[in-house]
């Protein structure tokens, strides 16, 4: 018995420690190490670094009357497209509010002159310093029609003096999609070499989660091989890899923006920070443009709120290597992605995610039936043998090794396994995170009611014991912010408990009483949601557990 409680009790401190590592502690600095594969010129650099500019921060709205726009929109997204530099650099989602009780919608991409600049730019650069090639500064004129809506296009010109001609024709689908086909058209003798580019710019780091399990920043996925650098890591170390296929890009915890280069080409990545955020790709091998002739290439934009159906969609529809991965679902990715599919099922059948995350708690619970059975039936047992454990243990107090033997004899004989209780602990804590990862890093369940109190089921319980859920008219601090459904999950903690052999030990047994009171703290904090599974699920297993003690304490008596 002493060995079990002390397995048993080393086995919750560990996943104590575990859940505060994994979602309170600071990530480690990780260092890469990098190679990159050098096939162009170093004097190909992006055009608008190349200006070494000074830029006036100002409101947002100065900024977008300082140049002429073409504006944009569908049934998902609002902006303009700059015709100075055309950058896509003012982008609205139309659909999701900056907070829940807020009409505001949020706005993603900015200008390059306000503070949280953020933008979009593509286009060609050369080798041959004596062309002009259009900068972050120059003009572009439009043809023909002057606004982009579903499945229209527009086209862009910008021309030099030297007899070569810049074309954009930009065209959007019915949700995030920008499909941009650059054009070199030279009426001149002379044959150029060109390389295509893309790049996004961001002018300071945003406010971001800082939780270990969310990653945040930069990211890419280069020739099936997942990159994820953070703002820190990028402010000191440049990202630089060539590769043959994927997408780059900057993720938020519910937004991206990337960029899919032209396919099977290759092309040089580079992530880094010069004042700004740049992630970019350079094609290595250039395009020949010859006399009297034209070259053209295609590339794609992306700037989506990560739900689940529009990133997969996209993924299978464009063909694009691994883009699913822009929604971090983590290293537990084959339990994490079935069970937000599980949920959704749910939802759409139900109509609430709060009803989702109940269903789907009972079908895990069905799922592993068969081994919490077991488990109780060996707990069952175990209590029944209490008596006879204390007797043995009054027996050879002074003989610790003799108690040893006795005891493992009465377990064999009773065919008991001291570990057994463990079992149920241990299995729940893989399905633990990846319901954490699903309600936490999902734009699905942002905003997302259940009953009552919760508006929010991504978000903590707003109530708190201390004023007694709301009755008294006081706001609490937020770290005596412990709600109704914690309570109410430690309560099931603790009955729970109750239903389990207790440990003979004193000591033991008060470390085993302030397990739910401590985990009620902890869990706090999380997503309300996350409560309302553990609850149910605690109240599914003591019926089962209730229901299988019942059965083996008549069995035992007949």
């Amino acid at each position: 018995m002493d060995t079990r409680n002390v397995i048993a009790a080393i086995s919750l401190s560990a996943a104590v420690i575990i859940l505060y590592s994994l979602f309170f502690a600071e990530p480690p600095n990780t260092k890469k190490n990098l190679t990159e594969k050098k096939k162009i010129e170093q004097n190909t650099d992006m055009p608008s670094l190349d200006q070494k500019e000074t830029l006036v921060k100002i409101s947002r709205e100065e900024a977008l009357k300082e140049s002429e726009r073409v504006l944009f929109e569908n049934q998902s997204i609002i902006g303009s497209i700059s015709l100075k530099g055309a950058t896509i650099d003012d982008l609205t989602f139309k659909n999701y509010n900056t907070e829940l009780e807020s009409n505001e919608k949020v706005t993603l991409l900015g200008p390059k002159n306000i503070e949280d600049g953020y933008l979009i730019e593509s286009g060609f650069v050369t080798t041959d310093k004596n062309i002009d090639i259009p900068d972050s500064n120059s003009i572009w004129s439009i043809i023909g029609n002057n606004k982009l809506t579903n499945q229209s296009s527009i086209k862009l010109l910008w021309s030099n003096d030297q007899g070569i001609t810049f074309e954009k024709e930009i065209s959007l689908d019915d949700k995030f999609l920008f499909t941009i086909n650059q054009k070199i058209i030279n009426s001149t003798d002379k044959r150029y070499d060109f390389y295509s580019y893309g790049q996004i710019i961001r002018n300071k780091t945003p406010e971001i989660s800082n939780f270990y399990i969310l990653h945040e920043g930069l990211i890419a996925t280069l020739d099936d091989e997942l990159i994820e650098e953070d703002y820190d890591d990028i402010q000191e170390k440049k990202f630089t890899k060539t590769a043959q296929k994927g997408w780059l890009g900057i993720g938020d915890k519910y937004w991206i923006t990337s960029l899919i280069p032209p396919r099977e080409k290759e092309f040089k990545t580079t992530f880094d920070y010069k004042k700004k955020f740049r992630v970019n790709f350079i094609a290595t091998e250039p395009l020949e443009l010859k006399s009297q002739s034209k070259v053209e290439e295609k590339l794609q934009i992306i700037v989506a709120a990560k739900r689940v159906d529009v990133i997969d969609g996209y993924a299978d529809s464009l063909n694009i290597d691994k883009f699913d991965l822009v929604i971090d679902w983590g290293f537990l990715y084959f339990i994490t992605k079935p069970l937000f599919f599980g949920i959704d099922y749910f939802f759409k059948l139900l109509g609430n995610y709060g009803l989702a995350i109940i269903a789907i708690t009972i079908c895990i619970r069905l799922a592993f039936f068969p081994l919490a059975n077991f488990s109780f039936r060996s707990m069952a047992k175990m209590k029944a043998l209490q008596p006879e454990m204390v007797r043995l243990k009054e027996l050879h107090k002074n003989d610790k090794m003799k108690l040893q033997q006795e005891m493992m004899a009465l377990y064999k004989k009773e065919k008991v396994n001291p570990m057994s209780g463990c079992l149920p602990i241990l299995v729940q804590i893989p399905v633990f995170f990846a319901l954490y990862k699903v309600l936490f890093v999902t734009i699905e369940m942002r905003q997302m009611p259940f009953y009552g109190w919760i508006h929010d089921l991504s978000e903590r319980d707003p109530t708190s014991i201390f004023n007694l859920f709301g009755l008294l008219p006081y706001d609490v601090p937020s770290f005596l912010m412990i709600g109704a459904w914690p309570v109410a999950m430690g309560v099931s903690m603790w009955i729970q408990q109750k239903l389990n052999p207790a440990p003979p030990d004193p000591i033991q047994a008060k470390i085993f009483m302030f397990f739910p009171l401590f985990l009620t703290v902890i869990l706090a904090p999380f997503p309300s949601g996350l409560v309302i599974y553990w609850t149910v699920n605690n109240i599914l297993t003591m019926a089962q557990q209730v229901f299988i003690m019942k059965r083996t304490t008549v069995k035992t008596k007949t």
